[in-house]
């Protein structure tokens, strides 16, 4: 019996020996995959898609930065809000007959309905259009606050405006699947249709293409200049801009030992942090108000320029920190570089104008804008970048909200 079962053991270890030696596949199915950015360009060429315009966004910045470093600049326009890129977009589909592309976080669908709706639809111009859409705020995944309610709706938002999509994949064949099915519908249908874009989907791409930096070699970067504009307007309500700066502020308080509560941090609504301090402004008129604004920001609603200086508050302070270049999404150039933000300013009514570049000029531009009549505005050109260890505000926007209006319904400072 022991012979009988060796016999079968010795023929299959010799079988093993005289068999090469196998090769097992690496056991990869748990691995993240990820969309490369030029091959993703490449299938949208391949229909026909040469022309791009949008507002960069953090989920979009690697196919973002493909698209500015290998796309001439005649067909790449980073535009100044979402809305203005969708009207470029038709304009260039009524010249070519081509479909273009259109790239947008999805809090920017607010900027979008109004083109998308009234020009693009197929119930009026019927243009189809592209839309990359970073989609912040995808339900089931941690994000900030003012993404998480526009994150939940992004979907029925699309279906009520009748602009059908499909989640991006991360891989090739995916991908190649759903433009068949975008590029079909622009075909029978000749409207809009969206992708949306989950964190992670495109494989990470550094932007080549960076702006020299502006002005003066001795410039500050944002968070230096915060520091000054804390030091000239200790007790003064201020309202931030969305991204880095409103960040930034927060971390300056805390590691000052002083509270927030003079300080509304605009977390989200791109564009309208200086229509925000100057209603507050309006409201209190006895006390200084300070807006702390962005390139990016400033140009995505310039409007509220004229609004600010029609109504023309004498307590209104206008700081726009200007490092030309959307920092918290990528670096992407806002095209800020050669604006003559002051003689915009003064041209739609503002009282008194500045720009400053230098690390030395920024403290007495501070104190001329502290004691001048408003409303005012000064520009203060701005070395790109932020910390490395930049945190988020570590209060509820809730929070921030009730002490910032304890401190304007109670009238008191620090």
């Amino acid at each position: 019996a022991a012979a009988a079962a060796a016999t079968p053991a010795a023929a299959a270890n010799a079988a093993t020996s005289l068999r090469a030696p196998r090769t097992y596949r690496p056991m990869d199915e748990t691995l993240e995959t990820y969309l490369n950015p030029a091959h993703f360009h490449m299938l949208i060429r391949g229909h026909g898609t040469t022309f791009f315009a949008g507002v960069p966004d953090s989920l979009l910045k690697d196919i973002c930065g493909y698209i500015t470093d290998h796309v001439p600049s005649e067909d790449h326009v980073i535009a100044a809000n979402e809305g203005t890129a969708l009207g470029l977009a038709a304009g260039h589909h009524l010249a070519t007959g081509c479909v273009p592309c259109v790239y947008l976080q999805n809090s920017g669908l607010g900027n979008l309905v109004n083109p998308l709706l009234s020009l693009c639809s197929s119930k009026v111009y019927s243009i189809p259009v592209l839309l990359l859409i970073g989609w912040r705020g995808e339900p089931g995944r941690k994000d900030e606050p003012q993404h998480t309610l526009q994150g939940k709706v992004t979907p029925s938002l699309l279906h009520e405006m009748s602009v059908p999509y499909e989640i991006l994949p991360d891989y090739s064949d995916g991908a190649f699947a759903v433009l068949q099915k975008a590029y079909s519908h622009f075909k029978t249908e000749s409207a809009p249709f969206a992708l949306l874009i989950k964190k992670n989907t495109f494989e990470k791409y550094s932007l080549v293409k960076r702006l020299e930096p502006l002005g003066a070699p001795d410039m500050l970067h944002r968070e230096e200049i915060l520091e000054r504009i804390l030091a000239y307007f200790p007790e003064d309500p201020l309202v931030t801009t969305t991204g880095f700066t409103s960040r930034e502020m927060f971390e300056l308080r805390a590691e000052r030992g002083e509270s927030h509560s003079l300080d509304f941090l605009t977390v989200g609504s791109m564009g309208h942090c200086s229509s925000i301090a100057l209603g507050v402004a309006l409201a209190q008129r006895q006390r200084q108000v300070l807006c702390l604004d962005g390139d990016g920001a400033a140009i995505m609603h310039m409007g509220s320029f004229v609004t600010a200086g029609t109504t023309a508050p004498a307590n209104f302070k206008h700081i726009l920190i200007n490092n030309a270049v959307h920092d918290s999404v990528g670096g992407q150039p806002t095209g800020a570089t050669n604006i003559d933000f002051p003689a915009i300013a003064r041209a739609c009514g503002y009282r008194s104008v500045a720009c400053v570049a230098s690390e030395d000029c920024i403290g007495p531009a501070l104190q001329t804008l502290r004691e001048q009549e408003g409303p005012c505005f000064l520009e203060i050109r701005a070395s790109p970048g932020a910390r490395a260890d930049l945190g988020r505000p570590t209060t509820s926007t809730h929070q921030n909200k009730s002490d910032f209006m304890k401190t304007m319904l109670g009238n008191v400072g620090r």
